[in-house]
């Protein structure tokens, strides 16, 4: 099992992030070395760009596996990233309703319901995704900065371009 990036013993009810190198799965411990996630049939600890299909799937399973199964020779982390913004829900009724959840098939979707959603609302009862947030930022980014650069290349073209119109005019 690779080793945690601090080496913590998670508490149930922890979200636990595995990084998956172009992405991160996310899982909640449940106690006695299991965790408790959504994985779409692509989702694999090994599973390389295999994984990455995930954004393909519009189903998943929420699965209860060792938490050395999941990360494999990934590294993971405990990350409860949302402690600061919202009041964690108690261990027993993340517990319960994980339980409750168990085997179910959902709708997947990376943009509305992925693992990271299905985990924060786990915890928080508040389906959240940094990830997605933060591609959204940086698509929503890189459209501003193409229409900036488009629009000042236009200009540009209508300065210089218009130039050597009226040259080729005069002479």
């Amino acid at each position: 099992m690779a080793p945690t990036l601090f080496d913590e013993k998670p508490e149930p009810g922890d979200l636990i992030e595995i990084f998956r190198g172009t992405y991160q799965h996310w899982a909640v411990y449940i106690g006695d070395g299991y965790v408790i996630h959504l994985a779409p049939p692509t989702e694999t600890a090994r599973g390389g760009a295999y994984s990455m299909m995930s954004v393909l799937c519009d189903k998943a399973i929420v699965k209860k596996e060792e938490l050395w199964e999941v990360v494999g020779t990934d590294q993971y982390r405990i990350n409860n990233l949302l402690d600061d913004k919202y009041k964690p829900r108690s261990s027993d009724a993340i517990m319960r309703e994980a339980q409750n959840l168990l085997e179910q098939e959902r709708p997947f979707s990376v943009f509305r319901g992925n693992c990271e959603h299905f985990a924060t609302e786990l915890r928080y009862g508040k389906a959240e995704s940094r990830q997605v947030r933060q591609a959204v930022e940086v698509g929503v980014g890189v459209g501003v900065a193409t229409m900036i650069g488009v629009g000042v290349l236009a200009v540009a073209a209508a300065i210089f371009g218009g130039g050597r119109k009226e040259k080729r005019e005069n002479q």
